[in-house]
């Protein structure tokens, strides 16, 4: 890609990450374009659809996440480590919810998505356990499933924290 195109891209990826968090998945489109600082045009060439543009944005936040955890590996305390990474898993699954609303059909992304945040979720349980931060057995899928009930019905980040600290409680 040329760096004006990459440039585009990318600004295109953060402003819809913007106006999506803020207005959810069916967000007018010009919007995102308006604030990405390019035209429309601009726009379909790099995504030719809203579902496109929906999975682009969750693509590069997964990758994110999962940078964060790899990180995290490297932390003094690896039960700390766990439950900060769970909690930034926490904020993403909350401000994600716009996206079963804007994705049709199967997508074999999704479930990569998937596996890379188990196994990156996975890991760290794996070093947590070692250091005795968390019983062993722990099991990362429960883990991810519960981070996800709490970023569903957690009313807010006070709520959130304390509700992983319930779990934290519960598998320490």
């Amino acid at each position: 890609m040329r760096a004006d195109a990459r440039r585009n891209y990318d600004a295109l990826l953060a402003a819809a990450a913007e106006v999506f968090g803020e207005l959810g998945a069916q967000a007018p489109l010009d919007e995102i374009a308006r604030r990405a600082g390019v035209g429309n045009a601009t726009m379909y060439r790099h995504f030719p659809t809203r579902e496109e543009l929906l999975l682009a944005v969750y693509d590069d936040e997964v990758r994110a996440l999962c940078a964060d955890g790899r990180r995290r590996l490297t932390a003094e305390a690896p039960g700390d480590a766990l439950f900060a990474w769970l909690e930034a898993f926490v904020a993403h699954a909350a401000s994600k919810r716009f996206l079963a609303a804007g994705v049709h059909g199967p997508d074999t992304r999704l479930d990569r998505w998937h596996r890379a945040m188990h196994d990156t979720a996975a890991a760290l349980v794996e070093r947590a356990a070692a250091a005795g931060a968390v019983r062993p057995g722990t099991d990362a899928w429960d883990l991810l499933v519960l981070a996800n009930g709490i970023a569903l019905a957690a009313t807010d980040d006070t709520q959130a924290r304390r509700l992983l600290a319930a779990v934290r409680h519960g598998v320490g």
